[in-house]
């Protein structure tokens, strides 16, 4: 089903779905992926996410029809991003407490959506498909005539300031804060600002791809529903400008010239495609008597490690929402979680951090150090009246991963560390001496 959005662009709506699009009517050939001649006659390439052999429901890649195919480049030469690291290099010693970080201020010095990217915290390995990292972009320019492809892992990106034109082999994606967008490994993408600087959070996947989570006892419907996600249709770009394309492959950053765009693609059909998704659709699920269930009731995708129920990493969002839970403590409890949680904030305040935690910043509790509500939403909820209460005006996130999570030389140097966070629990009395 395709989905009309504005005036200016239209998308496919499904998760996982076999997608065909065409810029020009007749360019997909009819029966076969790979004619003798193509229609137009297009280059016919195979673009996979999974093995040839993965079980048919996981199998995920797409056939793409192009003008010339992406084995066309100069040679390749280094290309200088050294903030944005991969997996977890050499031993840390890292103190097992939780530590925040402020959100980073945006740079006078020119940055595209590569350029501005920063690794925070990292675990797993790339090489091994295992682990992710957690990173933020801080952008004040466009990507003109540059594309970028990621080797090592598909990118969940979470805009906080900033709209986001994304140009993709497969098509074109406007992405707003509030939305989301995955964007496939190995496939090759333009990020431009048309509102000015942006600034957001990345998860860099090296596992399984993401997909959606299954919904046990909740049944066939709720949290984030298939037909909500949207995949862009057919826009092949025109002309032969010259093209920079920066590709990341084992942790390393290359650039070679191209004499005309990597975004040639006049047709496809598959079910490898970047999609995007509007978190406003997300149908939470919460308690209507007492307590409040497991946070993973809140997850958008997950990517499964090879122990079932125990994410690679799991991608969680707190949105506005009803609570109305009876004799409840109703913010997050007190907890030591085996999974290991990075947290940013998109917009609005999270309810069991309202002063601290900022918009556009970021904390990390790795697994089994201790965390939750700090003293101000402690006391506030502990004496509040428990009438219905709307959240609202907040989207929070997580992403979670099994692996503990180590930050980056950059991160523990950043003067955005807030060298007392721990702090915000110290007024947590001992109720028990009256």
């Amino acid at each position: 089903m395709t989905q009309a959005i504005d005036s200016t662009l239209t998308y496919q709506s499904g998760f996982g779905n076999e997608f065909a699009t065409e810029a020009i009517p007749g360019a997909l050939p009819q029966g076969r992926n790979s004619p003798q001649l193509a229609p137009f006659d297009l280059y016919p390439e195979l673009l996979s996410g999974t093995a040839f052999t993965a079980p048919r429901h996981e199998n995920r890649r797409s056939w793409l029809y192009r003008r010339q195919p992406s084995v066309i480049a100069g040679r390749y030469r280094p290309f200088v991003q050294t903030l944005w690291s991969t997996g977890v290099e050499g031993r840390t010693a890292l103190p097992p407490e939780p530590l925040r970080w402020a959100p980073p201020a945006f740079s006078d010095v020119p940055a595209d959506f590569v350029e501005g990217m920063t690794t925070l915290v990292a675990n797993g390995n790339a090489a091994m498909q295992a682990g992710m990292g957690a990173l933020m972009y801080c952008a004040n320019r466009s990507m003109e005539k540059r594309a970028f492809v990621n080797h090592d892992g598909e990118m969940l990106v979470v805009p906080q300031v900033g709209r986001l034109l994304i140009r993709t082999e497969m098509g074109v994606l406007d992405v707003k804060p509030g939305e989301i967008v995955l964007l496939p490994r190995g496939v090759a993408f333009q990020v431009t600002l048309p509102d000015g600087p942006a600034r957001g959070y990345v998860c860099e996947n090296y596992g399984a791809m993401f997909r959606l989570p299954e919904l046990g006892p909740i049944g066939s419907n709720g949290l984030a529903n298939a037909r909500d996600f949207l995949s862009p249709v057919a826009a092949c770009e025109g002309g032969e400008a010259a093209y920079e394309l920066v590709k990341k492959s084992g942790g390393f950053f290359w650039t070679a010239p191209l004499q005309s765009s990597p975004f040639n693609v006049v047709a496809w059909h598959g079910n490898l495609t970047p999609v995007k998704y509007d978190t406003h659709h997300f149908m939470t699920i919460g308690s209507i008597s007492f307590d409040h269930p497991d946070p993973s009731i809140f997850t958008v995708l997950t990517s499964p490690s090879d122990t079932p129920g125990t994410a690679n990493c799991d991608f969680v969002i707190f949105p506005p929402r009803w609570l109305v839970a009876e004799d409840t403590f109703r913010p997050p409890w007190y907890h030591r979680n085996i999974m290991s949680e990075f947290m940013g904030l998109v917009y609005g305040q999270y309810d069991a951090k309202p002063g601290g935690f900022q918009p556009g910043g970021a904390s990390l509790h790795n697994s089994m150090v201790p965390h939750g509500p700090d003293g101000e939403a402690f006391e506030k909820a502990r004496g509040a009246t428990l009438v219905p209460q709307k959240l609202e005006n907040t989207l929070a996130f997580m992403f979670e991963s099994r692996y503990p999570f180590v930050p980056t030389s950059t991160a523990l140097k950043s003067s955005t560390l807030d060298p007392d966070y721990a702090a915000c629990w110290e007024g947590l009395r001992d109720y028990s001496k009256n």
